[in-house]
Order: C-alpha cells, then structure tokens, then sequence
C-alpha cells in the first residue's frame, strides 16, 4: 500500500534536482551578467542587493514552477525553465535601461531601488509564468 503512494516518488525527485540545478544556474549567472557583486553586497549587510537579488530568485521561481505544474516531459520542463530563465535575465537588463544606474544604486544600498528591482523581477517572473501553456 506505501508503494502506491510513493509512486511517483521517482518523478519528483527528478523534477525537484532539476529545478534545484536550474535555480543555481540562475544564481550564477545573475551573479555574473550584473555589474555590481551581489554576494559581496549580502555579504556586506547592503539590504537593497539583497532585496534585488531575491525579487530575482522569485520572479524566477514562479515561471519555474508554472512550467513543472504543466510539463509533459523532462524535456518540455527544460525547455520552459530555459525560455524563463532568460525572460528574468532580460527584464534585469530591460531595468536597467529605465533606471540608469541601477546597479550602483543597489551598492549604495538605495531601498527604492532595490524595492522596484525585486517588484519588477516578481511582475515579470508572473506574467511569464502565466504565459507558459501546456
């Protein structure tokens, strides 16, 4: 009887790993394509870079778990957790271009800043996790 209900066990252990390695694939490469050194910032007690990075985590995470909820496969989930990491990646960027500066901002510990990057993360991470169908 346990075993019926461990039965897809296997399934979500697979799922959760992979989700796990693409979360840590995002971290790295957040980490890398912004400017400013957000584990430094954590690190020095700077709450705006924190606040940022972790709007980031999030609007990350959502679309992650939109894809999972609707995957078909290994593969399709991939693919989606792939065109959303993207998605998070770019709208940092797309920030930047309408708040100059952004990244200095978020060193110098500007709450606002770091208030608007992690809503802005968290608004696109939803709107891109309703937009992945299954």
């Amino acid at each position: 009887m346990l075993a019926a209900y461990l039965s897809g066990f296997s399934a979500f252990l697979l799922y959760l790993l992979l989700s796990l390695a693409l979360l840590g694939l995002f971290c790295v490469l957040y980490a890398w394509l912004t400017p400013h050194r957000e584990w430094q910032l954590i690190r020095a007690n700077v709450p705006a870079a924190a606040l940022a990075f972790g709007g980031s985590l999030l609007g990350f995470v959502l679309p992650l778990a939109g894809a999972m909820r609707v995957a078909v496969s290994l593969t399709d989930f991939l693919i989606w957790a792939l065109i959303a990491l993207v998605t998070q990646l770019l709208a940092f960027q797309l920030l930047r271009l309408g708040l100059p500066g952004l990244p200095q901002r978020l060193a110098a510990n500007e709450m606002a800043s770091g208030i608007l990057a992690a809503c802005f993360a968290i608004a696109v991470g939803v709107l891109n996790a309703a937009a992945i169908t299954g």
